[in-house]
């Protein structure tokens, strides 16, 4: 959703296409980020369970990843507009192989606090960066094709990362270092690529009443599945690796769960396009809650039951993201684009922040199952929001709505970021 150069006719980006190979140097850059991040955000909770160590440290790290997202958010333009996008992607790659060098440097949890809080912030602004480059190059026609498959190559490199687990000594710094390997491997694409840089953007501003105005249920949205990503993703391996489960059984729940995304997103997508995507949004966050209760009914069982059933509840949870974001752009006029999609993108990291603290904290009362009872509790809670907005106002007609993009919410919401007034003269 970032935006393109406005003021660049469509007769221009016609004229002067971007190269495919340009356009695919940031997708495969941001692929290849993605096997080592899988194979991270996997690696982390094993390994300290292996070492003995209460999980409670390992929802402290997902709390400490959200942090740095969060700042990733609000300091991303100002490092754009200082050095540009190509040398801010490289920059941000560098923190993350920093990251993953002080995760290799043995368990200390404390000091793996600090490295994913960077990482966080890094991802964050990797994802920012990517998406508004891409989204200045490509042409209205082909944009949303190129952001799906955006999307889809980043979901298949996190699937990738999960399965490497198997594959790894996990009492060795196997891991990390692989991880230094592909994110070392996904600076040189953009370093070498011809893809224009868009000229340098203006701060985005956040503007939560503004884009609650506009569309409370987008709004909601980002709340409920900023929680709801981190708390499953995050804390589904820290919760098998309690249960006893092994390593190649955490690395098969992991690198399946992508599927989901995969799978439902683009049946409900089409559905949504078709109708008021309010009733898609409580359908989704409603299969959301009851593959959450399967989930705790089969807890602790065999391995294929789970594994279908987080198919299904990460696909369901995945599919809230890239519905209200729809919503909200179906709601928004012109003028409100840059202020609202950088306020969902804010209201999304502030959930993904704060609940996993939650999920922390409750943990160590209630054990590491919590993450399933607030997982279930969000989208209840969200899925009677959008029944009561849907009893009360009108939906937008369908001939007046954009069409549905894939999206994940693994990957940050792309934040609109405004260019600068002089360029407006040059186009």
């Amino acid at each position: 959703m970032s935006i393109p150069r406005k003021n660049r006719s469509e007769a221009e980006q016609g004229a002067e296409p971007t190269p495919l190979i340009a356009i695919a140097s940031v997708i495969v850059s941001m692929a290849l980020i993605a096997v080592g991040n899988g194979l991270m955000f996997a690696y982390i909770p094993v390994r300290l369970g292996a070492e003995g160590f209460d999980p409670t440290w390992a929802g402290l790290i997902i709390t400490g990843l959200s942090a740095g997202g969060l700042a990733g958010c609000i300091l991303t333009g100002p490092l754009v507009r200082r050095v540009g996008h190509a040398r801010a992607f490289m920059v941000l790659s560098a923190l993350i192989a920093l990251a993953n060098a002080a995760v290799g440097a043995g368990v200390h949890p404390l000091l793996w606090i600090a490295a994913r809080a960077l990482y966080g912030f890094a991802i964050c602004g990797l994802f920012i960066v990517a998406q508004s480059w891409l989204n200045d190059a490509v042409a209205n026609a082909i944009r949303g094709r190129v952001m799906a498959f955006f999307y889809v190559a980043y979901v298949a490199g996190l699937g990738v990362g999960y399965a490497t687990l198997a594959l790894v000594d996990i009492r060795t710094a196997d891991a990390p270092l692989i991880g230094i390997v592909f994110t070392a491997l996904s600076i040189l694409p953009v370093g070498m690529t011809k893809l224009a840089q868009p000229p340098a953007p203006q701060a985005a501003s956040v503007a939560l009443g503004r884009a609650w105005r506009v569309s409370p249920v987008g709004v909601a949205g980002m709340l409920a599945v900023g929680g709801l990503s981190m708390s499953i993703a995050g804390f589904a391996p820290i919760h098998a690796t309690a249960k006893g489960y092994s390593q190649a059984d955490v690395a098969l729940l992991l690198s399946a769960m992508p599927l989901g995304t995969l799978i439902l997103q683009i049946p409900l997508g089409w559905i949504s396009d078709r109708t008021d995507r309010r009733y898609v949004l409580i359908a989704a966050s409603a299969l959301a809650m009851v593959a959450g209760l399967f989930a705790l009914g089969f807890d602790g069982g065999a391995l294929a039951a789970l594994v279908v059933i987080y198919i299904v509840w990460d696909g369901a949870s995945e599919s809230i993201y890239s519905l209200a974001s729809a919503h909200a752009a179906d709601r928004a006029g012109k003028d409100d684009m840059v202020a609202l999609s950088s306020s969902l993108l804010f209201a999304w990291s502030l959930s993904g922040f704060v609940v996993p603290g939650i999920v922390t904290a409750l943990s160590a009362v209630f054990g590491t199952q919590a993450f399933i009872y607030v997982a279930v509790l969000i989208a209840a809670a969200f899925c009677l929001f959008v029944l009561l907005r849907v009893s009360t106002t009108r939906a937008v007609p369908v001939g007046e709505t954009g069409s549905f993009a894939p999206m994940t919410a693994q990957a940050p919401l792309p934040v609109e970021l405004a260019f600068a007034p002089d360029d407006e003269g040059r186009h």
